[in-house]
C-alpha cells in the first residue's frame, strides 16, 4: 500500500504508525514536512519550505489563516511533483492544525484523507478565560471564530478525522463527532518502565546529584509557560523547600512560548517567576535542564519522588501518558483532560491548578508517606497497561486505515 503522511515537523503524532508501517517492505511510505529528524527505516522524508510569514498585512486575527493558506499551497506543489513522478498514495494521513491537508484534495481526488483533529477553541470548558491572570483579549469571540477557520474547513473537507482524547473530541461541535474516531495515543511500555533499583544510588544528570536519602520532585513540559501551570508550580516551591530540607526540584522545559503569550515588557517566564519569587527560593536545590534528551528524561521520572503534571483545559502532554507508563507518583491538576486519564487518590494526587499551597501540600503529603507514593505508583502503571499500550493502539490505527481503502495495513 501507499501511503503519504503530511506534518510540518517529522515524525511528530506519527513516529510509531511510520515507523510500523516502514518495516513492511510491500508498503511505499513518504512523510512530506518540513522538518528534520533521525530517519526511519522505509520511510521516505519530502521536505516542502516553509512559506515567509508576512506579518502586518492583513488583520491579526487572520494572520494565522494566512500563513495556512500558503503552507496548503507549498504543500500541494510538492505533492504535484511527486504525483508527476508517479506516486499516488492509497491513503492521506495528516495534521490539520495548519492547513496544510487544505488543498490535497485537487491533487489527488478521490484518495482517502484521515485528518488528526486536535482541538476546536471555544469560550466556555477551554483555555480560554480559564485562569483569570490572563483575562481574554478584546473582542475574543470573533478570535476564536477566526482560530477555527482551519477546523472548520477541514471538517467540511473530504475523508475522516481522529482525536487522541475524549475531552479533545468533545471541544468539537457535536455535529461533527460521526467524522471523528477516538485513537488513544499509546506508550511504549517496554522502554517506559519503572526502575526501582534507580533509587539505590546517587542519582546523576550532568553536574547535577541526587542522593538516594535526597526526595526528587520533578516536572516536564515542552516549554516552561503557564499553560502548562508552571507559574503555580513555581509558586508552590517556597513553601515545599522549607518544608522539605532533603528535597530538590528538576524543571524539565525550554525557554520558548508553545501556548499562550509571553510575559508583558518581555523575557521568559523562567525569568518573570524567578523574579517574582526572589528572596524566597532556594536556587541550590532547583535545576532548570531544558528539554532533555528522551533517555535522560525517562532517567529522572524514573527516579522522581514526586512528578508535577498541570495543564489548561486544553491538548494533553504526551509527557503525562510517559509518566503514567514509567509508574510516576504523580500530582496532576483536576482538569477535564487529566480527569480523563487519572482518578484522585488511585492513580495520582489532584489539586486546584490555581492553588499553588493546595500543590505545596499534595507534594508534602506524597513525600512524606512513601506507602501512599508506592500505591499510587503501581496503580498508574497498571492503569498504563490497561489503556495505553502501544500495540493496541497500533492495531486500532490500522483498523482504521483498512477500513478507509478496504485493503490490509499491516
Amino acid at each position: 500500500m501507499r501511503f503519504l503522511f503530511v506534518h510540518q515537523s517529522f515524525p511528530a503524532q506519527y513516529a510509531h504508525i511510520v515507523a510500523r508501517l516502514g518495516r513492511n517492505p510491500e508498503h511505499d511510505v513518504v512523510f512530506l514536512t518540513a522538518g528534520k529528524g533521525p530517519d526511519i527505516p522505509g520511510v521516505r522524508r519530502v521536505l516542502y519550505r516553509l512559506p515567509e510569514l508576512e506579518r502586518g498585512k492583513s488583520h491579526p486575527f487572520v494572520g494565522e489563516f494566512d500563513y495556512a493558506i500558503r503552507r496548503a499551497e507549498a504543500v500541494a506543489a510538492v505533492a504535484r511533483s511527486l504525483k508527476t513522478l508517479g506516486f499516488q498514495p492509497d491513503i492521506i494521513i495528516g495534521h490539520h492544525g495548519w492547513g496544510e491537508l487544505l488543498n490535497l484534495e485537487s491533487v489527488f481526488p478521490d484518495v482517502p484523507l484521515l485528518g488528526y483533529f486536535e482541538f476546536y477553541y471555544g469560550l466556555t470548558g477551554r483555555d480560554t478565560g480559564f485562569d483569570p491572570e490572563f483575562p481574554p483579549p478584546e473582542n475574543v469571540e470573533l478570535l476564536i471564530r477566526c482560530k477555527n477557520t482551519v477546523n472548520l474547513q477541514a471538517l467540511a473537507g473530504p475523508g475522516l478525522g481522529q482525536t487522541p482524547t475524549r475531552f479533545q473530541r468533545d471541544t468539537y461541535p457535536q455535529w461533527a463527532h460521526d467524522k471523528l474516531t477516538l485513537l488513544d495515543e499509546g506508550v511504549d511500555l517496554t522502554r517506559y518502565r519503572p526502575d526501582p533499583m534507580i533509587k539505590r544510588e546517587p542519582f546523576q544528570l550532568g553536574e547535577i546529584v541526587v542522593a538516594p536519602y535526597e526526595t526528587l520532585v520533578t516536572y516536564a513540559a515542552r516549554n516552561l509557560e503557564p499553560y502548562r501551570g508552571f507559574h503555580s508550580m513555581m509558586r508552590a516551591l517556597p513553601a515545599l523547600l522549607k518544608a522539605r530540607p532533603d528535597c530538590r526540584v528538576i524543571l524539565m522545559g525550554g525557554d520558548d512560548v508553545s501556548y499562550g503569550v509571553p510575559p508583558v515588557g518581555g523575557g521568559t517566564w523562567r525569568e518573570q517567576m524567578l523574579k517574582e519569587l526572589e528572596g524566597q527560593l532556594d536556587l541550590s536545590r532547583i535545576h532548570f535542564v531544558g528539554w532533555l534528551e528522551r533517555e535522560q528524561m525517562i532517567r529522572v521520572l524514573q527516579r522522581s519522588d514526586a512528578h508535577i503534571y498541570l495543564t489548561y483545559p486544553f491538548v494533553l502532554s504526551w509527557s503525562l501518558r510517559e509518566a503514567m507508563a514509567l509508574g510516576c507518583p504523580l500530582v496532576v491538576s483536576d482538569t477535564a483532560p487529566v480527569q480523563e486519564y487519572l482518578t484522585h487518590g488511585e492513580t495520582a494526587l489532584m489539586v486546584p491548578f490555581l492553588k499553588p499551597h493546595a500543590l505545596s501540600e499534595a507534594i508534602l503529603n506524597l513525600l512524606e508517606h512513601r506507602t501512599l507514593g508506592a500505591q499510587l505508583s503501581h496503580n498508574v502503571r497498571q492503569r498504563a497497561e490497561k489503556t495505553l499500550d502501544m500495540q493496541q493502539y497500533l492495531a486500532q490505527y490500522e483498523a482504521l486505515i483498512s477500513k478507509m481503502t478496504g485493503r490490509e495495513a499491516i
